[in-house]
């Protein structure tokens, strides 16, 4: 049996994660997010303090109050104080996001010779997964363009295709049900990946992040102070005024507010359908109405 065979039963508490998959001095973004309350926590700090006996506890305390608890999946600068591309120190990680698809979908991950055998699968959810390679010596376009491609070839989540992107960290309860579910980490290999492991069309002109920063330069809003929620709502309906599918809008926007939104895919649906009720007003009258944005405490 191979040193990679052996490990494939090895279920690391938390700390053991942490410590697994960075190294004692990386700084790492942990989240802390409270759906019920509206709170989000960021802490960056290193891999060495996060992974501790004092915050380990202060998490599981925050977690049993209702927070569920998140990692950033790359390491950060050293003088980080917020979990942005522009203060990405390197590319640690790639990973895929299976919300649908159940175990059938994970067992296409595992079979496929696209992909090598992955470092660690998490059990999220019931019968929802994310996939987790340990990569090295790859840019930040490279990752990227990487993470849409795995995405795209096994139907996972577009939203989850950015290196600031944070996972569940194992060990601790997933609040989103009734019912607490722990999320659990299985390792399967301990090997380094490189970008030729992978055997998979990387195009990240598809990307949706491309596509919105593309056509947002080319298409500037007429009003140079618009809010965050302005700008997505401008950027909504020229897509719709242009036949572009709803769904793919809210993706693209999703995508783009990942790291801002504490639920990105619930801030985009709304925007593209106060959008498209907007543009329904339009059709119905001979004059359109002068251009109103989202304010931001509405969205």
């Amino acid at each position: 049996m191979s040193p990679v065979e052996n490990t494939r039963a090895f279920v690391p508490p938390p700390s053991e994660y942490i410590l697994d998959n960075f190294e004692p001095t990386d700084r790492i973004a942990m989240l802390v997010l409270n759906r019920d309350l509206g709170e989000t926590i960021q802490r960056i700090t290193s891999a060495q303090k996060a992974s501790s006996p004092e915050f380990q506890a202060w998490l599981r305390y925050k977690n049993a109050n209702g927070s569920d608890i998140y990692i950033g999946m790359n390491p950060l600068r050293q003088d980080a104080s917020t979990r942005t591309k522009e203060d990405i120190e390197s590319i640690r990680h790639v990973y895929l996001d299976l919300d649908h698809g159940g175990p059938e979908a994970l067992e296409s991950v595992e079979n496929s010779s696209a992909v090598p055998k992955p470092n660690y699968v998490l059990t999220s959810s019931p019968e929802k997964f994310q996939v987790v390679w340990n990569v090295r010596e790859m840019s930040l376009d490279e990752a990227e363009g990487l993470l849409h491609a795995i995405a795209r070839e096994f139907g996972g989540d577009p939203a989850a295709t950015d290196a600031t992107r944070v996972l569940r960290l194992p060990g601790f309860a997933n609040k989103k049900y009734e019912t607490d579910f722990y999320v659990e980490a299985r390792r399967e290999s301990t090997e380094t990946y490189h970008l030729r492991d992978f055997k998979l069309h990387i195009d990240s002109q598809d990307s949706p992040r491309h596509n919105y920063d593309t056509r947002a330069k080319r298409e500037p809003s007429p009003r140079t102070t618009l809010s965050q929620s302005e700008h997505d709502w401008a950027f909504a309906k020229r897509a719709l005024a242009r036949g572009d599918d709803p769904e793919d809008v809210m993706r693209q926007i999703a995508q783009h507010r990942a790291n801002d939104k504490s639920d990105p895919q619930d801030y985009a649906r709304r925007t593209v359908t106060k959008a498209q009720a907007e543009l329904s007003g339009k059709r119905q009258e001979s004059e359109p109405p002068v251009e109103e944005g989202i304010r931001e405490r509405d969205a």
